[in-house]
């Protein structure tokens, strides 16, 4: 057999996880080969370590197996100056094998996109809330988070037993709460959380980019890179901006919002 072809038979044996088709090669003396085979055992030990890293960030979700619905909570926007903050409530099956799930400041975004999809298909429940820039400016960025977090929990079609949190305790609300610390790289169900709500929020602000041109929200999701600022300082504000986060941007007179299609 050509060494090709043994390169495209081992390919076929990791992808389908029948790693013992690989054995035949073994006593092939040919140098191709020999490569070969050391680049599928390097990919077979590079997924054993990934399953026990997965593995591990099912820690909590264990501790708490004796619940039947266990639900991660994460939230993504507190510190951009325009566009809603977001958070996402996301049950898992018990069994649940995610592989290359971690926190989603962590993951590119093509991986996050991934993620989100299988996240999704595997998922028993998925719920989203939002708490829009009038709510922030209202209430201050930590409240409507905590609003944004009981939303999402709301939408969820079971009721969790316990909530497994990223580091927040979220005032009230009736069911059980674990804040982890770093939890979205802790814990699969948190992890799952962040993606969602990452990947929900940078969908929204891809869209206001295409209403509110000028600020380059599709490239910076609300956040203040220089981009955005000498936007703000030229434009003026739009609707999405958190007047209480950009007025230090602001001289007294650019503060009044700019008329953006009659709003």
């Amino acid at each position: 057999m050509k060494i090709n072809e043994i390169k495209e038979v081992l390919n076929q044996a990791f992808t389908q996880g029948e790693y013992e088709k690989a054995d035949v090669f073994r006593q092939d003396e040919r140098s191709g080969v020999k490569k070969a085979l050391e680049a599928f055992d390097k990919k077979i030990e590079k997924l054993r370590k990934e399953k026990e890293r997965v593995k591990a960030m099912r820690a909590y979700e264990e501790e708490y197996d004796m619940c039947q619905y266990i639900c991660g909570i994460d939230e993504v926007g507190r510190g951009p100056l325009a566009g809603p903050v977001v958070a996402a409530a996301v049950i898992l099956p018990k069994d649940c094998e995610i592989l290359y799930i971690n926190d989603s400041k962590k993951l590119s975004e093509k991986k996050r996109e991934e993620l989100f999809l299988e996240i999704q298909q595997k998922a028993i429940a998925i719920g989203v809330g939002m708490a829009s820039v009038e709510v922030i400016d209202e209430k201050n960025i930590l409240n409507a988070t905590y609003d944004a977090m009981r939303d999402a929990i709301k939408k969820l079609s079971v009721r969790p037993d316990v909530l497994l949190n990223d580091a927040v305790r979220i005032p009230e609300v009736d069911i059980p709460q674990v804040p982890i610390i770093k939890g979205d790289a802790k814990s699969m169900s948190i992890a799952a959380a962040s993606i969602v709500a990452k990947v929900t929020r940078d969908h929204m602000m891809e869209e206001f980019d295409q209403i509110y041109p000028g600020y380059d929200f599709a490239g910076n999701k609300g956040y203040g890179t220089q981009k955005h600022i000498e936007g703000i300082q030229t434009i003026g504000l739009c609707p999405i901006h958190r007047r209480t986060f950009v007025k230090n941007f602001l001289s007294q007179s650019e503060k009044t919002p700019t008329s953006f299609g009659g709003e």
